[in-house]
């Protein structure tokens, strides 16, 4: 998945106040925004999805929601969220006047811009043919041998069309499935192919790490809100100002790397190995991570020590950190931890000194980029991420987002850096990898146990025959 900030827009203060606070045409006092302002609701449009709007354990969320909280905060208006599950529900409010746009990764193609007008574009996704791996890959229409299913909406539908005007493709639709459903059904050898956007292509291959792509039907297509083609530019012209006002903060970033960053790149081989040790390993620890987890959630937590040792009790690094949570000597004493190859104490000890990191990071630091970064400090130290944080500040960036500070941490490996900081050089690539590792394995723990997949311990499950192997990867400095 490309997705970056495509734009920078900029409208004149006079042009702003005419918009936000009214003027004395009849126009604008019966303008799109106009109406919003007195009526204090912004009515968004979304699709229940892992990338635009779905509940989470306290509140909503999704990349969309978020950019539409936002966009609501702007106006200073409240928020209506009206989520649905096929995109023809969402056209068909937003053709009667029921909601006043749509946020749902929704592409801007030239055929949908007959119909309706699109807010700035701020990501790029591609839709991809999806196979599952070991199959015969189909580079091309070819090649495809099996049956080819698609959510029967025009968003999955034209990119085959416009594919299929230099060779022809047969497809089935089917209204019961969603395409994450689909996905699946690849993974699981019910369905031969299937045809999915980079964005939810990406999040899935977390879950079933065996879809793999066969080719592109299209190339970088823009992502924008859409908005009826019966209102006037004055809602338009108020998206072009708040997305030009967090992308010059950072913002829009930073929610682009909280969904989307740490499942860029993918790894088949580490995300397979970690479903195995979910079956085979995690059982027999996870109610000692529930148990110790305290101030964060037990599934982070654990995340961490399967990139931190594998889930094996006895791993040794080559610097001499040891156990389920690589705890120095030092650590261990300050923690109070008598063996740290034993299972439990690493665990207690680890969460303890995680939850201490958590709260040395300054209160200003807002979740989650406070978690990452506590994070980053677990495996590099709190003062060299301390010094990243000062070399990204002295760089123009903002050292209170992560998005800003991980793109700094490599620094500490060069001298010209280095030299300057308190407490000098640091592999710091190792801490934006470590950091970006737990991301998706905590992620992937959600998503199982919401599907109710997570195994509980067996008594008779046999002892793993890799509990006195050595850990090379995982170099973790506490201190």
């Amino acid at each position: 998945m490309q997705s970056k900030t495509l734009f920078v827009y900029t409208l004149t203060c006079t042009v702003l106040s005419t918009l936000l606070i009214g003027g004395c045409t009849e126009y604008q006092r019966d303008s799109t925004l106009s109406r919003i302002l007195n009526d204090g609701v912004l009515k968004v449009g979304s699709i229940y999805s892992s990338t635009s709007y779905y509940n989470g354990a306290t509140a909503p969320e999704g990349f969309e929601y978020e950019l539409s909280l936002g966009f609501a905060e702007y106006l200073g208006v409240k928020l209506e969220v009206y989520p649905y599950y096929s995109y023809a529900q969402l056209t068909d409010q937003l053709d009667a006047g029921r909601i006043d746009l749509i946020a749902a990764n929704v592409t801007i193609t030239e055929q949908r811009k007959k119909n309706y007008k699109f807010g700035p574009a701020y990501q790029t996704t591609n839709f991809e043919l999806v196979y599952k791996k070991g199959e015969n890959r189909p580079r091309n229409v070819d090649e495809l041998e099996g049956n080819l299913t698609i959510v029967a909406n025009d968003f999955y539908r034209e990119p085959l069309i416009n594919y299929g005007e230099e060779s022809s493709i047969k497809w089935g639709e089917t209204n019961e499935k969603d395409i994450e459903e689909l996905l699946e059904m690849v993974s699981n050898d019910e369905l031969d192919y299937t045809v999915s956007d980079a964005n939810v292509l990406n999040i899935a291959r977390r879950r079933f790490p065996n879809l793999g792509i066969g080719f592109s039907l299209t190339d970088n297509l823009q992502i924008g809100w859409m908005l009826s083609k019966r209102s006037d530019d004055s809602l338009r012209a108020a998206l072009l100002e708040y997305f030009g006002s967090i992308q010059s903060s950072g913002r829009l970033s930073a929610l682009e790397d909280k969904y989307f960053g740490h499942v860029r790149k993918f790894d088949f081989v580490d995300t397979r190995a970690f479903m195995r040790a979910v079956d085979t390993k995690l059982p027999k620890y996870r109610e000692m991570f529930e148990a110790h987890a305290s101030e964060v959630d037990w599934r982070l937590l654990a995340a961490m020590s399967y990139q931190e040792s594998h889930w094996n009790p006895k791993a040794v690094s080559p610097t001499g950190v040891r156990g389920m949570m690589m705890l120095t000597r030092a650590t261990a004493k300050d923690m109070g931890i008598k063996s740290r190859i034993d299972a439990e104490q690493s665990i207690s000890g680890g969460a303890r000194y995680f939850a201490s990191l958590l709260r040395r990071i300054p209160a200003r630091i807002q979740a989650p980029d406070r978690v990452w970064m506590a994070m980053a400090a677990y495996n590099v130290g709190l003062g060299h991420l301390e010094d990243a944080r000062r070399i990204t500040e002295s760089l123009g960036y903002n050292p209170d987002l992560w998005i800003d500070v991980k793109k700094h941490l490599p620094l500490l490996r060069q001298k010209k850096y280095y030299k300057h900081t308190r407490y000098g050089y640091a592999r710091g690539d190792e801490a934006v990898n470590y950091v970006e590792n737990i991301r998706r394995y905590y992620d992937s723990l959600v998503w199982l146990e919401s599907q109710s997949t997570l195994p509980n311990f067996d008594e008779e499950q046999e002892e793993d025959s890799e509990d006195s192997s050595t850990v090379e990867a995982d170099t973790t400095d506490n201190s």
